[in-house]
């Protein structure tokens, strides 16, 4: 079989996996799970398999067209390079362990049939993206993971915060795609086709009349796609769906394509050099805002999400200074350990009963309870912190790399000032990553207080998953030789100045967050517990002054962490003190802890800009509408309904009423003729 017949069929079989799923889900419930996993299981295997035969040697490119326009033409097409083949890998194995992984996670969950196919869907449409040569074809799995996201995210749909999280995804990510789309016509009008190589052809012949506007329109949709600054705001509201699928959305799929397509068309992007410099203004802000949001988090998912945001920041930066290697070799190591990440945090939030850091820092030995969630998150932090020999470090090196080359002016075509952005926010960033790392480490697995509760060994679906996922957490970074054929043979070894400055920034924001928890400790232990207002209204009078004891989802309630998730997969809440949790991040951000734990008041300010003029704007509309509009077809109406009224009054029925009427007229008439005739005769 062919290499385009087998890429043909990586992204077809999820899809095929989808529609039987949610054809058979209802009649045939034990076809579910197989039909949820194998198709994908199938499909990671041939993406792995199409990539051993491309080998990042010459790009393989194959099209037929779709359909005649009459303009510019619309091609089923493939572009297999090694960023797609080593992409799609990602995303079949993420896609993967996620689908084993829920067989387990919502093996109780009646929706669990739909959600499974729609996680298939959702994989079909980023593998479409990723081996897609047209743009309007990406564009189509573009646009279906947007709706399978609004649908997984909105899984608990019964709940207002899994409605309002799934409506405000949709919306923020639509409000780019509507530059985005005006961006894809502009460059194919320019290019003379939406096929890839021919307007990268186009771009390296210059002949692109409008660069920094397409440019920029462009970005829109990515900013949107892959929650950076200022449309981020979407990603952390997210975790109101299953974890799962946070899993797969922040590993593999949806925040990943918009990475993937600036690098994808990153010479279009380094046309003009104005639209590099917004792109690492934005990478920047977005990596230090994240980073510094993360610290201020209670749930242990919006941590990590706003993880995921940050180490997005670093791909775009990557992107800004031109190497497009160093951005997906962070893709995908950041890929294993997120996911890891993210179901491990799952696993965690299963035997806790809460996703409340505070919670589980009042919980003693949680860390001996799930062993495997313990040491496989122990190694996905530190991935994740850049710590030596970890995957994070050596992709996240590459990034720094990057910019200290740009930075130091050896670039073509992204300007030194953008280096410099990305430079000084990516050492910043590694700080505070290794800080909100280490915080949640600590508050995880080191809590004290009651004993955490034993419910036995965890499922092995899930357990496993996450050994599987760890190994390339450890192992991914030490690839970067033999992968850099497949990234245009761009080298992606760290250098020792940026491995001295990320790997020491990590390290004293390791080393300040454990100082400050082990302060907060000791306060902690000093300053007596507080009974919430649930514990003092179930305890009794005689609770006053005693340390009290509620249940763990009261205390996850209180903190704002608690979701429909958490009721549906746990087991029994455990029982822990309310006395107040030792949180380092309140004082390493001191008085911004408040501003960072509601994501800097962004959607506040949105809701003053956008939400309330628009809903001001209805409301006019509605008005003008009812009262104004609806006057005039009202009197419209009411005009001939008088006359009628009018006329039927005449309608008695009485015969006498008639010949009298008429005989009258009659007379009139006459009358009226007499005088007309005696008027023209005098006259």
């Amino acid at each position: 079989m062919s290499t385009p017949t087998l890429a043909v069929l990586v992204p077809l079989l999820p899809f095929l996996g989808a529609l039987a799923g949610l054809l058979l889900g209802r009649t045939a419930p034990g076809f579910v799970k197989p039909l949820a996993v194998l198709p994908t299981l199938a499909a990671a295997v041939l993406a792995v398999l199409v990539a051993f035969r491309q080998a990042g040697g010459k790009a393989i490119d194959t099209a037929t067209e779709l359909t005649p326009t009459g303009s510019v033409p619309i091609e089923l097409s493939l572009h297999l390079d090694g960023f797609a083949v080593m992409v799609a890998v990602l995303v079949g194995v993420v896609a993967t362990c996620v689908q084993i992984y829920s067989t387990a996670y919502l093996r109780e969950d009646p929706r669990y049939p739909s959600y499974a196919a729609l996680v298939s869907l959702f994989t079909s449409a980023m593998l479409l993206v990723v081996y897609s040569g047209d743009l309007m074809v990406l564009l189509v799995g573009w646009e279906i993971m947007g709706i399978c996201s609004y649908f997984l995210v909105g899984h608990y749909w019964e709940t207002e915060a899994a409605r309002s999280a799934s409506l405000k995804a949709f919306l923020v990510t639509k409000l780019g795609d509507v530059p985005f789309l005006i961006g894809l016509f502009a460059l194919a009008t320019d290019a003379g086709s939406f096929r890839i190589t021919k307007i990268l052809g186009t771009v390296a012949a210059g002949g692109l009349d409008h660069p920094t506007l397409i440019a920029l329109l462009l970005l829109a949709g990515v900013a949107g796609k892959s929650a950076q600054f200022p449309l981020h705001t979407w990603l952390p509201d997210a975790m109101a769906g299953p974890t799962p699928v946070s899993a797969l959305i922040h590993a593999a799929t949806m925040v990943a394509a918009g990475v993937y397509f600036v690098a994808r068309l990153l010479p279009v992007f380094a046309a003009s050099r104005a639209a590099l410099v917004v792109l690492a203004v934005m990478a920047a802000v977005t990596m230090v805002g994240s980073a510094l949001a993360a610290l201020a988090q209670d749930d242990i998912k919006r941590v990590l999400a706003y993880s995921t945001i940050g180490q997005l920041g670093y791909m775009t930066g990557a992107l800004a200074v031109g190497d497009r290697a160093a951005a997906v070799f962070h893709l995908l190591s950041h890929g294993a350990f997120k996911a890891l990440l993210f179901l491990g945090a799952g696993v965690i939030i299963h035997a806790a009963g809460t996703n409340s850091l505070a919670a589980m820092s009042r919980m003693d030995g949680l860390a001996k309870r799930i062993p495997d969630a313990f040491w496989t998150m122990t190694i996905a932090l530190l991935a994740l912190a850049a710590f030596p020999p970890f995957a994070g470090f050596f992709s996240k090196e590459a990034v720094l790399v990057a910019a200290e080359h740009t930075a130091g002016g050896h670039s073509e075509f992204a300007p030194s000032a953008a280096g410099w952005v990305v430079l000084v926010a990516g050492v910043l960033t590694a700080l505070l990553t290794a800080a909100y790392a280490t915080r949640l480490w600590l508050m995880a697995f080191r809590g004290r207080g009651e004993a955490a509760p034993d419910h036995g060994k965890e499922p092995v679906a899930m357990t496993g998953v996450l050994w599987l996922l760890a190994v390339p957490s450890v192992g991914f970074g030490l690839l970067a030789g033999p992968l850099s054929d497949f990234f245009d043979g761009r080298e992606l070894t760290p250098s020792l100045t940026t491995s001295v400055l990320g790997t020491g920034a990590a390290a004293v924001g390791a080393v300040l967050t454990y100082a400050l928890w082990q302060r907060a400790q000791a306060q902690a232990a000093l300053a007596p517990a507080a009974p919430s207002r649930a514990g003092a209204a179930t305890a009794g009078p005689h609770a006053a002054g005693a340390t009290a004891a509620v249940p763990a989802a009261v205390v996850a309630a209180e903190s704002a962490a608690e979701s429909p998730e958490v009721a549906e997969v746990t087991h029994d809440h455990p029982v822990v003190s309310t006395a107040p949790a030792a949180d380092p991040g309140r004082a390493f951000l001191g008085p911004l802890h408040r501003h960072a734990a509601v994501g800097f008041h962004l959607d506040a300010v949105y809701d003053r800009l956008f939400v309330r003029p628009v809903r001001a704007a209805a409301a006019l509309v509605r008005f003008l509408d009812r009262e104004v509009v609806d006057s005039y077809v009202r009197g419209a109406g009411l005009g001939p309904r008088l006359l009628g009224g009018l006329v039927r009054r005449a309608q008695t029925g009485n015969v006498q009423s008639y010949l009298s009427a008429l005989l009258a007229g009659a007379v009139v008439l006459a009358i009226a003729t007499a005088v007309l005739a005696n008027v023209n005769a005098g006259s």
